[in-house]
């Protein structure tokens, strides 16, 4: 029997991060995952900028350990590619060109980022990290949560638990009682592809909302050693209503659309083509009970308009590793002391959240698609206003206010 103040469910990058968060506190915890690293996950592979500033929060060693690794492409910035083919370029830095030395972005493939972030739970003598090891059991207890595997024999008696192991998690579905729903559900698949023309120069991450793939999108994120993660993502709702097939859209898209097959013309397919799901934040949950809360997918908390997740991800796993200090120092970890922590999630990552949702739900009418990059291309605050997404800047605040709304219309 192991017993531990707070066991983690899932090293992923939400679980790792409250690990990491808890270590630099000088709390001590227990972090279990099924899997034993390095591990692939299917993703987009693009990291924000909203990755560095939290690692940056934890310990700037482990931002400048990142910048430095040679597994990743620095990127500096969205493009985003209406039906009508305008594009808006969106930095994740404003001024980026005068300060290459402080990249905020990253493209790089999943089971290297996972593995870094693995790697620096090694360093920390107050984590003690189980992999290849499924937590199947969660018996809620007086004291804690009584958790094991199927086998029974291996078991951890905590005081609180962190579940960071995806939406599909029986901890998810079965305590918190959070279930997949098609509306509020990305259906994704991505591939690699090798040799892939006109990339940016900086590597500016792709998301073309094309007419014929509407209300979904293909994305082309560049990676390094000429490869490029491609997918395409679709609400699942509309997926399934229309009996679309993700696999066979996008290579007929690459094959046929005018400039994709151009620029898809001499690219190789690395691997297979493989699938997986996003849980979006487009609908308020509640990610707490008694002696738990939820981070990452398990807690739904993807961008409905980018499908920026790993971001959010740390985010959350930060700050529940904050609410778990002030409940270790209170000795209440009921579910009414929990509540901070859905307080403080929705407090930050909610506006933005809000606004996606407007702009997932906007790409469905093509014209007025094309008219938001019309004025974005001409409209200081609109391109903020985006980036606001990928990077923390003092706007956020006004994200959730009507009048912020009625300037961008009547300042064009």
């Amino acid at each position: 029997m192991i017993e531990t103040k707070v066991c983690i469910i899932g090293a992923g990058p939400g679980g790792a991060t409250a690990a990491l968060q808890l270590a630099y506190m000088g709390i001590p915890c227990v972090i279990v995952d099924k899997a034993v690293f390095p591990r692939d996950k299917v993703c987009g592979d693009g990291l924000s900028g909203k990755v560095l500033t939290v690692l940056e929060r934890i310990d700037k060693g482990i931002a400048e350990r990142l910048q430095k690794a040679t597994f990743k492409a620095d990127s500096w910035g969205v493009s985003f590619i209406a039906p009508n083919r305008m594009g808006l370029n969106v930095p994740y830095k404003p001024d980026y060109e005068k300060n290459k030395d402080d990249p905020r972005g990253f493209v790089c493939k999943r089971i290297d980022f996972d593995n870094f972030l693995v790697e620096e739970l090694k360093r920390c003598p107050q984590i003690q990290l189980f992999e290849g090891v499924g937590i199947n059991n969660y018996e809620l207890q007086e004291d804690g949560y009584l958790l094991s595997d199927n086998t029974g024999e291996f078991k951890i008696k905590t005081q609180l638990v962190i579940a960071a192991n995806g939406a599909h998690s029986g901890f998810t579905k079965e305590v918190a009682k959070i279930h997949m729903e098609p509306e509020h559900f990305v259906a994704g698949i991505r591939a690699y592809y090798k040799n892939v023309k006109d990339l940016h120069p900086d590597n500016f991450i792709e998301l073309h909302f094309l007419k014929n793939m509407l209300p979904g999108y293909i994305w082309i994120f560049p990676l390094p050693g000429g490869e490029a993660n491609v997918g395409v993502g679709m609400l699942s709702e509309s997926a399934r209503d229309k009996k679309v097939n993700l696999k066979k859209m996008m290579l007929e898209t690459l094959q046929s659309d005018p400039i994709m097959k151009e620029r898809f013309k001499d690219a190789t397919l690395n691997g297979t083509i493989d699938g997986y799901g996003l849980p979006l934040g487009s609908k308020k949950r509640k990610l707490h009970g008694p002696r738990y809360m939820l981070v990452g997918d398990a807690a739904y908390l993807i961008d409905p308009f980018t499908g920026e997740g790993i971001g959010n991800a740390l985010y959350s796993g930060r700050m529940a590793a904050q609410q778990a200090a002030l409940s270790i120092a209170a000795n209440d970890f009921s579910e009414t002391a929990l509540a901070a922590y859905d307080v403080n999630i929705y407090r930050v990552l909610g506006p933005e959240l809000q606004v996606s949702t407007k702009l997932q739900k906007l790409i469905k009418y093509p014209w007025l698609f094309n008219m938001l990059m019309k004025m974005g291309s001409r409209n200081k605050q609109l391109q903020d206003l985006m980036s606001c997404m990928f990077h923390e800047v003092d706007l956020r605040k006004k994200l959730g206010q009507p009048t912020f709304y009625l300037k961008l219309l009547f300042n064009r």
